[in-house]
């Protein structure tokens, strides 16, 4: 019998590492897929339409928000951002852990519709360090970084409203961290019964 996967919400602030480190984790976890969401905002140099995002025009976006094809959306520094509901629930029933990558104002959402989804807030060591890896990007002037900081730091007061927090000091402790929460969930009994329902009867026998 296939199991049914679990939905996870992971959010982060912008420079927390939380893109790092999803994409560490899904290509060592095989059972673990990422969402692609809907966004309005430009594509920055190196991404790749269907694979980061899909890259939509605003009033597509709006015309799917009316149509209700979203799990849930917000929008974040003027651009909006969404995840298709029914793309969800197809990779869950097909056994596929899936992790949602979205702010708190999502998650609150997502929590409404799906109150058992799995939510992992990561966070920076100290404001220094995220301060630093957003200057390292390279991407923002130093008045934009103000900006993302001050955002950082509303973001973060969240972490409360979150089952995990997982702190992003050494990339590959954070990993492990991260690695622990999938494979602890996955070996729940609910998921164990579905998952070895021959071998428990075998045993009992």
């Amino acid at each position: 019998m296939t199991t049914t996967g679990t939905l996870y919400i992971v959010s982060a602030p912008s420079g927390a590492g939380k893109t790092s480190l999803v994409k560490a984790l899904i290509d060592t976890m095989a059972q673990v897929r990422v969402s692609v969401s809907y966004t309005t905002r430009a594509m920055r140099p190196g991404e790749v339409d269907g694979v980061n995002y899909h890259f939509t025009a605003r009033e597509d976006f709006v015309e799917m928000l009316k149509q209700g094809d979203f799990l849930e959306h917000a929008e974040v520094f003027g651009n909006l951002y969404g995840t298709s509901h029914s793309w969800v629930k197809q990779t869950l029933a097909k056994g596929y852990d899936l992790i949602l990558e979205i702010d708190w104002q999502g998650a609150q959402q997502v929590r409404k519709l799906v109150p058992d989804a799995k939510s992992i807030f990561i966070l920076p060591p100290t404001h220094k360090d995220l301060r630093q890896r957003l200057h390292n990007r390279g991407q923002d002037a130093d008045d934009v970084i103000d900006l993302r900081m001050q955002q950082a730091i509303a973001e973060m007061s969240h972490y409360v409203e979150y089952d995990y927090i997982v702190i992003n000091d050494q990339f590959a402790t954070a990993l492990d961290d991260l690695k622990a929460i999938f494979r602890a969930n996955q070996l729940r009994l609910e998921s164990q019964q579905k998952r070895h329902t021959q071998l428990l009867c075998d045993l009992l026998r």
